[in-house]
């Protein structure tokens, strides 16, 4: 290949770049409609009530944190494999993390990892869990609500890697992730790499107005100036104009631009087929790899993946990784155990703790997964691998 083949990329077409390019040319760059029209059409494809935009991933995880009463001395579960923006959040209020193994079979959060931590510790000792729909394979969110739901817990779906995914219950009922039937609050992002690319940006989805409106004073530094918000303002007061407002509690300047509105809107609009595309090239894998020693996940019926990632399993992950970028090839590795970060380690974690979680790093690899990804590069990607495992 003459040029590399990443492990991601966006997709930009000419309709993105006229839509950003309106924005441009109009009288809002910021706070302007752009915002709304993006968190209206978002909100109906992912089936939620409520969707806010916010200014990227990280920011909509430590806003939830925020609205859901996260403080010095809130302990809450989350996964060691994903990225550490889903522990970090707890830390930026001052919480405490905690984390459960993974299920070697999905690579998610394993629910009986997660009972087990709830059950060495009285009721009321957690607050909350965090599952990740990692790689775009949805968490049974079921089963973690009835559990959460058992022990007082609230529930933050991080759902950066899985717009579009979903799942079946076992009544039959398909949970779209990030609708808000199961979880209290969810969260999408839009970087470059995911399914829709707005540059940065963020959304938060819930079913609960409550929530709803307190993340959208929280994302404008907690200020508000709607008369029905206020506390103490009074309608015809003399001393209080047209541009009366209140700071009513520490919030932060997490707004979404309007032109990265805008192309959030444009992308949104092809993310179906971009979908589909993912799971045909994860289909292509997944035959490549059916009769080699490669582990791969392939979810059951009834889940819907949505393939921010394709990862495979190997034995001799560090040599497979150096020998494709000698092809041009950039895979990468999706993720190094949160517990095992530095960071993380001052709070007591080590090695050994969560040996599934351990394992499935020591073996990962991330192939090339974007919808522009042709057929000729994901053949030669597929030779390489299997060049090298029968090396």
């Amino acid at each position: 290949m003459n040029q590399p083949i990443p492990y991601g990329r966006q997709h930009i077409t000419d309709e993105d770049i006229a839509a950003v390019t309106d924005v441009l040319r109009g009288p809002f760059l910021t706070q302007g409609p752009h915002i709304g029209t993006f968190e209206s059409a978002f909100a109906d494809y992912i089936g939620c009530q409520y969707a806010v935009a916010v200014a990227n991933g990280t920011a909509a995880l430590h806003l939830c944190c925020m609205a859901l009463g996260v403080t010095s001395g809130t302990r809450v579960i989350t996964t060691p494999i994903t990225f550490s923006a889903s522990a970090n959040c707890v830390r930026y209020c001052g919480g405490e993390v905690y984390f459960a193994d993974i299920d070697p079979e999905t690579a998610l959060l394993d629910i009986n990892a997660m009972r087990a931590l709830l059950e060495q510790h009285p009721k009321g000792y957690f607050s909350g869990i965090i599952p990740v729909d990692f790689a775009g394979y949805p968490v049974d969110l079921a089963a973690f609500r009835q559990l959460a739901d058992e022990h007082g817990l609230w529930v933050l779906e991080d759902a950066c890697h899985a717009p579009g995914g979903s799942f079946t219950d076992s009544t039959g009922t398909v949970h779209r992730c990030g609708d808000g039937s199961l979880a209290d609050l969810a969260i999408f992002s839009f970087h470059p790499v995911k399914h829709i690319a707005a540059g940065e940006g963020g959304m938060i989805t819930t079913n609960d107005e409550a929530l709803y409106k307190h993340l959208l004073r929280l994302r404008t530094h907690g200020i508000t100036s709607k008369p029905g918000d206020l506390t103490e303002y009074q309608p015809g007061d003399p001393e209080r104009g047209g541009w009366y407002m209140e700071l009513q509690e520490l919030g932060y300047n997490y707004r979404l631009t309007d032109f990265q509105a805008a192309l959030g809107t444009s992308q949104l609009q092809r993310v179906e087929a971009m979908l589909d595309r993912r799971q045909a090239i994860a289909r292509r894998y997944d035959e490549a790899f059916v009769d080699t020693p490669v582990t791969i996940i392939v979810p059951p019926p009834g889940v819907d993946h949505a393939y921010h990632l394709y990862v495979i399993q190997v034995d001799s992950r560090k040599e497979l990784y150096d020998f494709l970028r000698t092809k041009q090839i950039m895979a990468q590795v999706h993720y190094i155990p949160v517990h095992l970060m530095p960071y993380y380690r001052q709070f007591g974690w080590k090695p050994g703790d969560f040996p599934n979680a351990e394992r499935y790093y020591a073996r990962c690899l991330s192939l090339p997964m974007y919808p522009t990804l042709t057929d000729e590069e994901q053949d030669y990607v597929i030779a390489a691998v299997r060049t090298f495992i029968n090396s």
